[in-house]
């Protein structure tokens, strides 16, 4: 049976990485994401996980983010659970501005500054998710508030289109704080004596309304006992996101230990 689990997680993985460096050559991007977690049971009904996590974007050329997060869950009943977190994010940031000064030309715009930089985000969330078990399959649905606070940030210059040189002029981005509401709804298949479990699920972001829609398909493999690798592919859809309005394939892995 590991045999076999090992050999569907290949060809799956090969599958995904194929996938990728096929994808069309149009303002999509396409990054990896990782994370590595530590789950400890406190009781029957509790625990705590401690996650570790790295992406890239621009095509794997550029790394994206890095962020360290704590975590807990209780059990309330059989079929619900509520969850709360805290996660610290040191998130690579592009920001451009533009000239809008062609009145005959109502949809035109050309760079005017840019600037690149690194910063770093607060985010707590808490939530609660509903499952249901039928059969060998698992549907559960998770409802998140998420809460991200971004400190003020100064930097020391940016880049002048116009003149085609640094500015050299200090600017600073004043804070900002944002909510999300979180809506997954998640399909397992998870057959007993089988150590591997596929998943798909869908996932909503809205803050007044809806700015991102994430799909994903993937897999988690119980290789060793307490031990889980996940691989997954993802498509993102930001095109109502302030922060990043490309669209983005993503391919990620896991890593889980319990206790």
């Amino acid at each position: 049976m590991k045999r076999t689990s090992f050999i569907t997680l290949t060809l799956l993985t090969a599958s995904l990485l194929t996938s990728a460096q096929s994808l069309p050559k149009t303002g999509d991007d396409f990054g990896i994401w990782t994370d590595i977690a530590v789950e400890k049971a406190l009781s029957k009904k509790a625990s705590v996980e401690l996650e570790a996590e790295y992406r890239s974007e621009d095509k794997m050329k550029q790394n994206s983010r890095w962020a360290m997060g704590v975590s807990g869950e209780y059990k309330i009943t059989k079929w619900l659970k509520a969850g709360v977190g805290y996660t610290f994010i040191y998130k690579h940031n592009e920001k451009y501005t533009y000239h809008y000064d062609a009145p005959n030309k109502p949809n035109y715009s050309k760079p005017n500054k840019y600037a690149e930089f690194w910063g770093t985000r607060h985010r707590v969330n808490v939530d609660l998710t509903g499952s249901l078990k039928l059969s060998d399959w698992k549907l559960s649905l998770r409802e998140r508030w998420q809460y991200t606070y971004r400190p003020e940030k100064t930097i020391d210059q940016r880049y002048d289109f116009d003149k085609d040189r640094m500015d050299g002029k200090r600017k600073t981005y004043k804070a900002k704080s944002k909510n999300q509401l979180r809506s997954r709804l998640l399909v397992v298949y998870s057959k007993k004596g089988l150590n591997i479990e596929p998943y798909a699920n869908v996932e909503l972001y809205n803050a007044w309304s809806l700015e991102k829609v994430r799909y994903t398909v993937g897999l988690d493999w119980d290789f060793i006992k307490r031990n889980t690798l996940g691989v997954y592919y993802r498509y993102q859809d930001n095109s109502k996101d302030d922060d990043d309005t490309r669209d983005t394939h993503i391919l990620g892995v896991s890593y889980k230990i319990k206790f």
